[in-house]
Order: C-alpha cells, then structure tokens, then sequence
C-alpha cells in the first residue's frame, strides 16, 4: 500500500475554502472510500451535498448512493454541517 499524500487533502480543502466544487466533490469521495482519512459517511455527504449546491450531478449520484447506508439522524447531521459550512464561508 503506498503512502497517503495528505498534500493533496490539505489542498482539496483550501480550494474547497476558496469555493472550487470539484474540491468539494474530492472531499466526498476521500471521505466516502477512506482514501487517506477515517472513512466518514457524513463528512461525505456534508462534502457530496456541497457539490451538489454547486450543480455537480455526480455529487448528486454519490451523495444519494452513501444515504442508503446512513441513518436519517446521519443525513441530518450532515446536511446541517452542510449549511454550517455554507453560512461560514
């Protein structure tokens, strides 16, 4: 297994900070696949839902596909860290 290149996530969340919604899309699949982090559905979802704000029909898919493993309080969470996020930045 190679090495995690936490680069590359301390980059997806600077462009993510700076409004890029494939930053946001990046975000949901790490999170989603544990590719580098925890895997953490709702952290996904909040990062899926984003992009999907921002008109990515992927983000849409993907963010559909990981609410069907999650708990109405999981996707509760996660949309409201979602507007957290929204009304932060």
């Amino acid at each position: 297994m190679g090495q995690v290149d936490f680069s590359y996530i301390e980059d997806r969340i600077v462009q993510a900070e700076s409004g890029a919604k494939e930053a946001f899309y990046d975000l949901g699949l790490i999170y989603s696949t544990g590719q580098g982090v925890d895997q953490n559905y709702i952290e996904a979802h909040k990062w899926f839902n984003l992009a999907a704000i921002y008109g990515m029909k992927n983000a849409q898919i993907d963010r559909a596909e990981i609410a069907e493993d999650m708990s109405n309080s999981e996707i509760s969470v996660a949309q409201r860290m979602a507007r957290e996020w929204m009304a932060t930045h």
